[in-house]
């Protein structure tokens, strides 16, 4: 009896220990799924893969306010990589950029009108402060007016494949804003319409144009410059500023990349941090307040650069067992093995190592009937590939496409000769011969069947 009853003992002990120990762990799947953020809206990517790692109503659409300046500010460097315009282009102010500089509706920092104003000047102006009317300027020298601009604006975003989106103008206010002005609203567009993006169209908006224009970055990044005797001063609070109110706001490795406000549209932020070579995408949409959305922003990074890593998790060269070779038809060797060219790595779950898992995927142009490849063969011949899998509970996808899966290329190890004509005669002799054995059998069996 005593042995039972210190068995039991230990036992509860033992179980105590277990409970207690899945409690207070700060990285349990329970604490994971309690994340939340205080936005109408969020979403966190990895800028690299493009993987999204949290995601809350991101598909809802809202008015993005100045976000909206994503697409302008692609537009524009798309305009000066593919030497339409150069930084040193100039322009003069239309009489509509002049209204809505002026206006204090806008927040207008009050152009000069017949003085010519370089791209660099406007783009510092539409990147550092959000300027309305030097966004129209970059916008009429682009493409001729706000209207055509605009065509160009929802052209590109369905080519990237922004799913939820509407274009409107190239500034994020709201038309009615342009009216309330005098001004007419961009040509084709209905005068009471908003831009509109979900948080997933605008990480993706943002996924491209940091991959595909980083220089904008530098534009994004600068804390303060000068227009016009003026000073612009850089509305994100998050970068690393040291002598002001901002310095609490201020989170590691953040330089970028686009506030907005409206009234329709609330406060929102699309945001970007790199740490050790890992970049981030956030977006939270309709906060609470001007420091909200970067203390929301902040949250979002640390719990991404905190919970998420990047991981080698198979390596150049893996092979499944059991299925590390693939036969081989009209070959001097009867097989050939396969292995992976290149690592899969990726950004995963601290923990969640054991949640993946891999699968090939052959070209069936590269094999017969019956499975096999055909000789002659080369070393280093890519005949598929080998897919990363995702098996655990909570998966967003990626940003960049629905069922987009990870993935390196199968090649083969060796080379294989094709057999000469002599032993394929003799192969294909044995083979006619098995054939009637077989037929024959098959008829005998049936006379006694």
């Amino acid at each position: 009896m005593r042995h039972k009853l210190r068995a039991s003992f230990f036992g509860l002990l033992a179980f105590l220990i277990v409970v207690s120990s899945v409690t207070v762990n700060p990285l349990s799947s329970k604490a994971a799924e309690s994340f939340d953020v205080a936005a109408e809206s969020a979403i966190l990517v990895d800028a690299e893969t493009g993987k999204i790692l949290f995601a809350k109503n991101a598909d809802i659409k809202l008015p993005p306010a100045s976000m909206t300046k994503m697409m302008t500010e692609y537009l524009v460097l798309e305009a000066i990589n593919e030497g339409q315009i150069s930084w040193d282009t100039t322009t003069l102010i239309s009489d509509r950029a002049y209204n809505v500089s002026a206006s204090s509706i806008s927040s207008g920092i009050g152009l000069i009108q017949d003085k010519q104003y370089t791209v660099r000047e406007l783009y510092e102006a539409m990147a550092i402060i959000s300027d309305n009317a030097t966004t129209i300027a970059l916008a009429e020298l682009v493409a001729g007016s706000e209207g055509e601009f605009v065509t160009m604006m929802n052209a590109k975003a369905e080519e990237m494949g922004l799913t939820e989106y509407q274009f409107v103008n190239a500034t994020g206010l709201s038309n009615k804003d342009y009216t309330d002005i005098g001004l007419e609203a961009p040509e084709g567009t209905d005068p009471n319409a908003d831009d509109l993006l979900s948080a997933r169209s605008s990480a993706l908006l943002a996924y491209h144009l940091l991959n595909d224009y980083p220089e904008v970055l530098e534009f994004s990044s600068t804390l303060l410059s000068e227009l016009d005797g003026r000073e612009l001063q850089n509305l994100n609070w998050m970068l690393p500023w040291e002598d002001n109110n901002f310095v609490q706001y201020g989170v590691e490795g953040v330089d970028g990349l686009k506030t907005g406000w409206t009234t329709e549209a609330g406060y929102c932020f699309t945001g970007t941090a790199e740490r050790d070579g890992r970049r981030l995408i956030t977006v939270v949409m309709k906060t609470e307040s001007k420091g909200a959305r970067f203390v929301e922003t902040g949250k979002l990074l640390e719990y991404g650069f905190g919970q998420f890593e990047k991981q080698e998790l198979y390596p150049a060269g893996f092979q499944i067992e059991d299925e590390s070779s693939i036969d081989v038809a009209k070959g001097k060797e009867e097989m050939v093995e396969i292995e992976t060219s290149a690592p899969i790595s990726a950004t995963i779950k601290n923990g969640d190592q054991d949640s993946y898992s891999v699968h090939y995927t052959f070209d069936e142009s590269k094999l017969n009937e019956d499975g096999e490849l055909t000789a002659p063969i080369e070393e280093g011949e890519k005949v598929g590939t080998m897919e990363l899998v995702y098996n655990g509970d909570i998966d967003y996808g990626y940003i960049n496409g629905d069922g987009l899966v990870q993935s390196v290329d199968l090649i083969t190890t060796s080379a294989v000769e094709k057999q000469n004509w002599f032993m394929l005669t003799l192969s294909g002799i044995g083979d006619f011969f098995s054939n009637i054995f077989t037929s024959v059998v098959d008829t005998v069996k049936g006379w006694f069947s």
